[in-house]
């Protein structure tokens, strides 16, 4: 007998769980947020920081959706930077070094705005079903509590177990319990887990570091916010201090490498191949003279200080003399000592692409309960995990995202069809319409989608609406704006001299062309707002190559479906490689879709099956 019943029910308050949380409320569901302290729903488990390459992406994809992990890196961001500003706009990395605290308040104050969350104080030991329909979770007070979907989001704390050095801690994270029980209800269901890990390096007394020695690195002169909703960014912005590793540094941790616990074989699980411990680094890369590490300041009156770049399992000992190795902090304290942390994840190819595992109806799994790392990757799957939940429970169709207009549809796409031999990582380079999906375009991308599904509010919906208005109206007035090019070069502006009266939307066009100089030649368009005037310039920088990628992805949209007979014989593709020609007559897809989602199948590959495909008569599928 049930004590509650819920729409939904979001087991976690990390990253994931939030956003799951705020999806489905948003979508209408009375929702639950299980978790087992309300004061940590939103703590930053390892690095203090929100977004980066290819994650600043998918932030903004949140964002567009009407999450919350944007917002709230507005308010909680302390060095806003905009990574890869040297190359184009398609792989700019919007981050932000995040205060903790304001972060977490930034969390719990989004949340509290939702009329239907819960959030209930409990763990959650094990799940509620009918055969194989989950109905409920049980917690560990004893209570059951019932509901038309259950997500789940248990980050590093599915039995979790900390390591440091020969020292082992049944934990989530620092000083918290592990979740226990789940992983039986999972293997129960005929699930397959397996174990992964990852690390944070010691915490930092900042007053102990000599920061006078150190290289600083300051905030951007003019922060760029995350959030469609946010005017400007106000919270004051800081400096943080590098440094690196020393010859020392290298031979402390070499000669105590035996008494890591990654080195010593009491770890199981695989590390993060981008985000290696230190102990790695040295391992792999020893012959360099030193590998840099960023002391990043955990918040505004907060002494704690990450050091970004050495995340460690060697023993307290060894870690306190390695670390006064390092330039700057010969004389710091050890506030508290990094570890490694490995726990259960599910195999994320048992998913279906709205994230629900494929034989329990009603169960949504996201985050690193799937095989990825980090916030930004766990955030996106907990919104499209909520969506569904919340679709389920009412009963109505569920929504997926395609590579095609998402970073998210990437990285969901990469999980369910490839799996993970390691924890996943988002990068720009894993996106192969990456020019059309960039970090700025993300609103024009997915909001309209956000509304249609019903998950956006009414001030995103107005100012959106406002937004896409003024943005046409802008391409509009730049085609009619024509000058010679005698007239662009007395307003200072240089182009070929070959008479050619040119728009300003050409002008735009140039990759050497800024907004500015449209400006001088047309002065009026002074008075544009320069969020739209910057989104607009953008897009017509990319038009000639957005315009034949569209065609690309209209094609590969109409052909997805299309069938290929068992006995294809993929020999005759003599653009392919021979690897992935033996990659195709193992596998055997049975689409296209299927085929596009094989590890090394490039547009260019897909479109080669594709015109090779059309020659053969359509499969009769009914004989």
């Amino acid at each position: 007998m049930s004590d509650r019943v819920f729409d939904v029910i979001v087991v976690g308050g990390g990253h994931a769980g939030t956003e799951a949380a705020a999806a489905a409320a948003r979508m209408g569901a009375k929702t639950a947020l299980v978790t087992h302290r309300a004061d940590t729903i939103g703590v930053m488990s390892c690095n203090p920081a929100i977004g980066g390459l290819g994650k600043g992406h998918l932030v903004r994809e949140i964002d567009a959706l009407d999450g919350i992990m944007g917002r709230a890196a507005d308010l909680g961001g302390i060095q806003f930077r905009m990574l890869n500003r040297k190359k184009g706009p398609a792989v700019w990395g919007p981050r932000t070094q995040a205060d903790r605290k304001l972060y977490r308040q930034a969390v719990q104050g989004l949340l509290a705005e939702y009329q239907t969350l819960e959030i209930i104080e409990a763990g959650a030991t094990g799940l509620i079903r009918d055969s194989s329909v989950i109905n409920g979770v049980i917690l560990d007070d004893g209570r059951f509590i019932q509901s038309g979907a259950v997500v789940l989001t248990t980050g590093t704390f599915l039995n979790g177990l900390i390591h440091i050095g020969d020292k082992k801690i049944p934990a989530g994270r620092a000083g918290e319990p592990p979740a226990l029980g789940l992983s039986a209800d999972l293997e129960a269901l005929g699930l397959k887990l397996g174990r992964l890990k990852t690390g944070t390096p010691a915490r930092l007394d900042r007053k102990t570091i000599a920061w006078d020695m150190l290289e600083m690195q300051e905030a951007d002169a003019d922060p760029v916010p995350f959030s469609f909703m946010t005017g400007a960014v106000s919270t004051p912005q800081i400096a943080c201090g590098i440094t690196r590793t020393t010859p020392e540094t290298h031979r402390i941790i070499r000669e105590n490498i035996h008494r890591s616990a990654m080195y010593s074989g009491q770890i199981e699980g695989v590390g993060p191949r981008y985000c290696p411990s230190i102990e790695d680094k040295i391992n792999r890369f020893g012959d360099r003279d030193g590998h840099q590490i960023f002391l990043e300041p955990e918040g505004l009156d907060d002494d704690t200080v990450y050091p970004n770049g050495i995340s460690t399992s060697l023993p307290e000992d060894v870690q306190d003399a390695f670390i006064r190795s390092i330039p700057g902090l010969e004389n710091v304290r050890i506030i508290q000592p990094g570890y490694a942390i490995e726990y259960d994840y599910v195999d994320p190819q048992q998913l279906d692409l709205t994230l629900a595992v494929s034989n329990a109806r009603g169960l949504f799994l996201a985050g690193q309960i799937n095989g990825t790392t980090g916030y930004e990757e766990a955030g996106a799957q907990g919104l499209v995990a909520g969506l569904n939940a919340a679709l389920h429970a009412a009963g109505k169709a569920l929504t997926t995202f395609s590579r095609t207009d998402s970073y998210i549809g990437v990285m969901i796409d990469d999980l369910t069809s490839r799996g993970v031999a390691e924890p996943y990582r988002m990068f720009t380079s894993r996106a192969e319409y990456r020019l059309s999906l960039r970090a700025d375009n993300a609103d024009m991308r997915l909001t309209p989608l956000g509304l249609g599904l019903g998950c956006v509010r009414t001030d995103r919906a107005q100012k959106f609406s406002a937004y896409r208005d003024s943005r046409l109206e802008l391409y509009e007035a730049l085609d009619k704006l024509v000058a010679s090019p005698a007239e662009m070069t007395a307003a200072g502006v240089t182009v070929n001299q070959d008479g050619r009266r040119r728009s300003a939307r050409e002008i735009l066009s140039y990759p050497d062309r800024t907004w500015d100089d449209v400006i001088r030649i047309w002065p009026d368009l002074a008075s544009w707002d320069r969020q739209i005037a910057d989104a607009v310039a953008i897009d017509c920088l990319y038009r000639v190559y957005l315009e034949r990628q569209s065609a690309d992805i209209t094609s590969v949209r109409a052909e997805e479906d299309r069938q290929i007979p068992a006995d294809f014989n993929y020999a005759v593709l003599s653009g392919l490689s021979n690897e992935l020609k033996s990659k195709l007559m193992l596998q055997r897809p049975v689409n296209v879709a299927q085929a596009s989602r094989m590890e090394g199948m490039t547009p260019a590959a897909v479109a080669l099956l594709i015109a090779h495909l059309r020659k053969i008569p359509p499969i009769n599928l009914a004989s």
